[in-house]
């Protein structure tokens, strides 16, 4: 067990209350008896505070025990999963903030239970290590969290970007060159921007961008991006700079997780990115009069996107921060897959599920992704005509973009999704699609006047064909049996074959 001062902290607290309890003892019992004061020893036994030496042989007298044992790092085997849970690299990393929450509120939570309390945390410790989840994937979903809780809007970061915009003079909704974001870089923040290196680089080629500290900071850019691409990584290191931080990532692409600062910083500074990039009260006008328009129209999308000179991942994006809060259109989901042409694997890369109805994680997962959503059948699709020659392979063609009312069977909820895909700009025998789902409810409906458009394809979809109840006659894309579906089946014809038992017998 590493020996930081927060272990310290726990533990001392734990054996002074597990000790003052078994005497029976109350805080102002201790308290008289030490001579400390009720709220200090409060604060000790919540771990909060550590008393100097002269304290704890006070308190030892007070409890009947010697100054080793309160001090020394050894517990009793009723504190032991308690002693390993506070241990733990999971307890230590955790950004407990977010939830307005310290590690010691936690602990305060457990001590009075520490062995069931320890038990059940070293459960999800162990479903953790047997599914390979690693720190940083309860980092990513601790900032899922935070983006919940706050809607994916944030109004200081919105500003942020406002301000910077008018500072520059870069007119409302007009884009921004990349050259313009570049000379800020090199002129205002004294970067230097290297172009040759990764591409050529023999394992970091796949990267868009690393970043190298220093008095004059040096980013890596992989010069094979489209001019967009570009725009978007020197708007992020502007917000870098802006928000003055140290903790960062230095890779495009997460290499490793240092800790949740690094992973929220790098969304702040993304944010930003995409609200400079896509300027917000122009983008609600143009979503105004889309969402307006009686009969859907892809094309009035893909111009769109256009207009503001961003890509299906960018724009769909920043439709997540924007939509929920000026729309009120809160439950929706964003996925992001990649798939290699000609191949039948589908690779989840991203995630943000703000509705209640579940989509598939992507952790642990050994399934087949059901085969109706929008996005597979875009990638099979776009797949099929690069084989052909029909299609380009340059990620700046446009994009291929569908729509879809999707019928969750298992939830019973219809979501009108859209889909863009496009190959990726470093991979291009890997395409990329990704797609926002809206939840069809009164508001959607309120505010969406195409929602119901009889030329919109409607299907029936599930998580995996593993789980969807559709027979083969119901659903031809199906590509494995629904071993998981059968097997809820037959549990649940064997518990009502027991309870139909049990009460025959009952009643005879």
């Amino acid at each position: 067990m590493a020996v930081s001062s927060e272990n310290l902290r726990f533990i001392l607290g734990l054996k002074l209350r597990t000790l003052r309890q078994e005497r029976g003892a109350s805080l102002k019992d201790v308290a008289e008896r030490s001579g400390l004061s009720i709220s200090y020893l409060s604060e000790i036994e919540k771990g909060k505070k550590y008393p100097k030496p002269d304290k704890i042989i006070d308190l030892a007298n007070a409890l009947g025990v010697a100054y080793d044992d309160l001090v020394s790092m050894s517990v009793t085997d009723e504190l032991d999963p308690i002693k390993e849970v506070f241990s733990s690299t999971f307890i230590q990393e955790f950004p407990f903030e977010v939830f307005g929450l310290e590690p010691q509120d936690v602990f305060a939570l457990v001590s009075d239970r520490p062995s069931r309390a320890g038990a059940l945390i070293r459960t999800f410790l162990e479903i953790g290590r047997t599914y390979d989840m690693q720190v940083e994937h309860f980092l990513f979903a601790a900032l899922r969290s935070y983006q919940q809780l706050h809607g994916n809007y944030f109004e200081e970061l919105e500003e942020m970007a406002q301000v910077y915009r008018r500072r520059k003079e870069w007119g409302a909704g007009t884009s921004i060159p990349h050259e313009a974001l570049y000379a800020v870089l090199v002129d205002e923040y004294d970067y230097s921007v290297d172009l040759d290196t990764l591409p050529d680089h023999p394992e970091l080629s796949g990267f868009r961008s690393v970043y190298v500290d220093g008095t004059s900071p040096t980013l890596l850019l992989n010069g094979d991006l489209m001019d967009i691409q570009r725009a978007f990584i020197y708007a992020r290191e502007i917000g870098y700079c802006l928000m003055d931080v140290d903790e960062r990532a230095r890779t495009s692409s997460w290499l490793k997780v240092e800790s949740y600062e690094q992973v929220l910083n790098n969304f702040r500074a993304s944010y930003f990115a995409g609200a400079l990039l896509i300027d917000r009260d122009p983008l609600l006008d143009h979503l105004r009069r889309i969402f307006s328009q009686p009969r859907w129209d892809g094309d009035a999308l893909r111009e769109c996107m256009a207009r503001f000179d961003a890509t299906p991942e960018m724009f769909y994006y920043r439709l997540t921060e924007v939509v929920p809060h000026f729309f009120g259109l809160d439950d929706i989901f964003f996925m992001r897959f990649h798939h290699e042409a000609g191949s039948s694997d589908f690779q989840l890369t991203k995630l943000l599920n703000m509705s209640q109805v579940p989509v598939p994680h992507g952790i642990g997962l050994r399934e087949h992704y059901c085969r109706r959503w929008p996005a597979m059948r875009l990638l099979k699709r776009l797949s099929d005509e690069q084989h052909n020659g029909a299609t380009s392979r340059q990620p700046t063609a446009p994009p291929r973009i569908r729509a879809q009312r999707s019928h969750y069977l298992n939830d019973d909820a219809d979501f009108f999704v859209l889909s863009s895909a496009r190959p990726l700009a470093l991979q291009p025998t890997t395409n990329s699609c990704v797609s926002l789902g809206f939840l069809i409810n009164d508001d959607f409906k309120r505010h969406v006047q195409f929602w119901n458009d009889d030329t919109i394809p409607r299907l029936d979809v599930n998580l995996t064909c593993e789980r969807c109840p559709l027979s083969p006659a119901q659903c031809e894309d199906r590509v494995a049996p629904p071993t998981l579906h059968e097997a809820e089946r037959s549990q649940q014809r064997r518990e009502d074959a027991l309870a139909e038992l049990t009460a025959s017998i009952r009643d005879a």
